[in-house]
């Protein structure tokens, strides 16, 4: 009589394909819902409109006027607040485009004084494709 039981020469398996089907279905599912914000370099407070959005131009030259007036260009911000630094900062933002249009992003709280110069700037470097950044009411609603 033989008391030995069976040997199994086979190693017990880990089914690791439901695992990694797992994974895979997480990692898809962050990267649908995951939002990318633009990091803007200064808050900046838009006023409000109730028309609607249009998308900013491919190459557009973004200049932004924070609350007290200062001026960045394209991201960058100038050295000082006058026509002839706006006005250079602009020109080098533009070489090698062909009247890009420039988008004014300016602060709700900004002095008029600011934009206006902004616009001055802007004409004298010849820029005459302007549009101003506002941000959508709350009380529309989408229509």
């Amino acid at each position: 009589m033989k008391l030995r039981r069976k040997r199994n020469d086979e190693a017990p398996e880990l089914v690791l394909v439901s695992l990694i089907d797992v994974v895979l279905s997480l990692v898809i599912f962050f990267m649908v819902t995951t939002t990318f914000n633009r990091l803007a370099p200064i808050e900046i407070s838009l006023p409000e409109s109730s028309a609607d959005p249009r998308e900013k131009p491919e190459q557009a030259i973004e200049v932004s006027i924070d609350a007290q007036g200062r001026y960045y260009v394209a991201g960058r911000e100038l050295v000082n607040t006058q026509v002839e630094t706006l006005k250079r900062g602009l020109l080098e933002a533009a070489t090698g485009r062909t009247a890009p249009p420039v988008v004014l992003s300016a602060d709700a709280r900004t002095p008029h004084q600011a934009v206006i110069t902004a616009l001055d700037a802007a004409r004298q470097a010849g820029l005459n494709r302007l549009t101003f950044a506002t941000a959508q009411r709350a009380d529309e609603g989408g229509r």
